[in-house]
């Protein structure tokens, strides 16, 4: 059996990053002769040239609408060499979040061997400034509904297909971050029910955890407001060594109750702490006194969660997890000492080809002011070892799973670089966008309008639980609408001057201008129901959708209507901003 060694690991990533001009020109011509005889490459003309000039000359720039007939044909049986030249074992489900449906991805073993490098790249880094010794991890971890296509692959989501692989098991076992909970619990079907076992298994396991974790931030704040609400349960469980009845799951039920044994000791003390808390300030540390981190992808969608979080992790360092998607990864983050909104990804320049579309040309065009569409075709995609630092780009992917330039749709700044592999930071989704006329408004410029305005509840002792946003142009002129979600009950006053705040916070220049010719009405917003969200959760389960991967829609378009709908159906309160009046 290999041995796991912290420094050949960073070694590795040393020496690839050194010269990554070259180790892409090399992974390129892997990717190409490995993917040969695929029809999709044959078609366009390449003859076995694998050069990145004769590849770009013949590979088109594509979205995933132009690859999916052939991921549809792979999906319904079709067995000959489609996108790759070694048959796909099965298929990936993007969260479907944003379109509201999900998308199928082509998933294979390579992309399982760079899921683990980057777990490790990242884990090495993270160990020289946070080290654990053999431990447990509270992981906030789920599969998801697992169906079968036509043609007899199995579809989930990506996610779901690492914690299958025999190799995820090896490498959480080698990053001393094996999980509390038992399979039965990760790959159970009732994600409430998953939920209140990983909480139990963790109190179980209290002094070993050594660190908390999940996908998303978004994960383990929803773990610790489901423990407000069950911790006295918990307790009676540890209590008397008999698994609460929610628990219905033979297998799962079962398996955790092996490990329950009646401990009156340990629930004297986890009752003596959560009632000596304030308000959950610090439950994290205070429970799992040996945690080190908090650790979880908390970027981009997840950033409005990172106040809740700190609130619960205490003085705990929350760490961001590393950068990819349902397509694949990009980069590990190897400074883990940077504060989650500061968080860096160096790229790996040997799991795959990269290119990034400039988003600003001679410093004046910024993504603010190009079009929503995709078609910017002049603007020529530069390698990795061409990017400028400061600059935005949108990253294209070829993979060993059958993407070839494949438009992610991410918008990233290069931040610095890494010996010579660029450090990128995640700025948004280019698809989310609020834009009526000449408005251009980004996830971001969303969440720190809702920052700004959620000031005015804090006086109250309220915050906004969650938020999502949506253009109305049903009349006319359209106007902007903003949900939230609020914890409590906040008076008319506060809410109508909530309302004028998030329409002054749009700073675009295209938005004040809009606003104030009338050509934009007033900003509206609604306030809906507590639980309003968790019902958007629980549509997204029901598609088969898993927890981890889970992330609040920001922005809802028509074709979200389901969400949509579950929105409208659920506001108890509007205002219209006064504030360009």
């Amino acid at each position: 059996m290999v041995v796991f060694s912290l420094e050949s690991v960073i070694e590795s990533f040393e020496a690839s990053t050194r010269d990554a001009g070259r180790v892409q020109i090399e992974t390129l011509r892997r990717i190409l002769e490995e993917n040969s005889d695929a029809e999709y490459l044959q078609s366009l003309g390449l003859n076995g040239r694998t050069d990145p000039d004769s590849f770009k000359a013949c590979v088109p720039l594509v979205t995933h609408p132009d690859l999916e007939p052939y991921i549809r044909r792979i999906a319904d049986g079709d067995t000959s060499p489609v996108l790759t030249g070694k048959p796909i074992s099965s298929i990936s489900l993007s969260s479907g979040t944003t379109q509201g449906r999900p998308k199928l991805v082509p998933f294979n073993e390579e992309l399982v061997k760079s899921t683990m490098q980057i777990y490790q790249t990242s884990y090495a880094f993270r160990n020289r400034e946070f080290p654990i010794a053999n431990g447990k991890a509270l992981q906030f971890i789920y599969s998801s509904k697992q169906i079968m296509t036509r043609g007899g692959l199995t579809a989930t989501t990506a996610t779901t297909n690492v914690y299958r692989s025999e190799q995820f098991k090896r490498t959480m076992m080698d990053l001393q971050s094996q999980c509390c909970s038992p399979d039965e619990v990760i790959f159970g079907s009732d994600f409430h029910q998953s939920l209140y076992c990983h909480l139990l298994c963790g109190l179980i396991y209290s002094n070993e955890v050594q660190l908390v974790s999940s996908t998303f931030a978004h994960s383990i704040v929803h773990a610790f407001r489901t423990f407000e609400g069950v911790w006295k349960e918990l307790c009676a469980d540890i209590r008397e060594g008999v698994l609460s009845s929610r628990i219905t799951i033979p297998s799962m039920r079962a398996a955790v109750s092996e490990l329950l044994k009646p401990d009156p000791e340990l629930a004297d003390s986890i009752y003596t702490k959560c009632t000596g808390l304030s308000n959950w300030y610090g439950v994290i540390p205070e429970l799992w006194p040996n945690a080190k981190y908090v650790y979880g992808i908390m970027t981009g969608s997840m950033e409005p969660y990172l106040k809740k979080l700190r609130h619960y992790a205490g003085n705990l360092p929350l760490m961001s997890a590393d950068y990819g998607s349902s397509e694949g990864w990009i980069g590990a983050n190897v400074n883990p000492t940077l504060p989650p909104e500061s968080a860096t990804f160096a790229v790996l320049p040997d799991i795959g080809y990269f290119e990034f579309i400039p988003l600003e040309e001679n410093g004046e065009q910024k993504l603010e002011q190009r079009p929503s569409t995709t078609s910017y075709a002049e603007l020529e995609p530069v390698g990795l070892a061409e990017v400028e630092v400061g600059k935005e780009y949108e990253i294209v992917v070829t993979s060993f799973a059958g993407l070839y330039r494949y438009r992610l749709g991410d918008v990233v700044k290069v931040a610095g670089f890494y010996n010579s592999t660029p450090e990128l930071k995640f700025v948004c989704r280019r698809s989310l966008l609020l834009t009526i006329n000449i408005d251009k408004n980004t996830e971001k410029d969303l969440q720190l309008a809702v920052e700004e305005a959620a000031k005015l509840l804090a006086a109250e002792k309220l915050e906004v639980v969650d938020f999502s946003s949506h253009v109305d142009v049903s009349t006319e002129p359209g106007h902007y609408v903003i949900f939230w979600e609020l914890n409590g009950d906040a008076c008319e006053d506060v809410l109508s001057n909530c309302c004028d705040c998030l329409d002054r916070a749009f700073v675009d220049a295209g938005y004040i201008s809009s606003r104030k010719v009338r050509s934009i009405g007033p900003l509206e917003l609604r306030i809906v129901q507590r639980g309003t969200f968790q019902k958007i959760l629980d549509h997204f389960l029901s598609l088969g959708a898993a927890v981890s991967q889970f992330k609040t829609p920001r922005c809802v378009g028509l074709s979200n209507s389901k969400v949509l709908q579950i929105l409208n159906s659920n506001v108890m309160d509007s205002y219209f901003s006064a504030a360009y009046d």
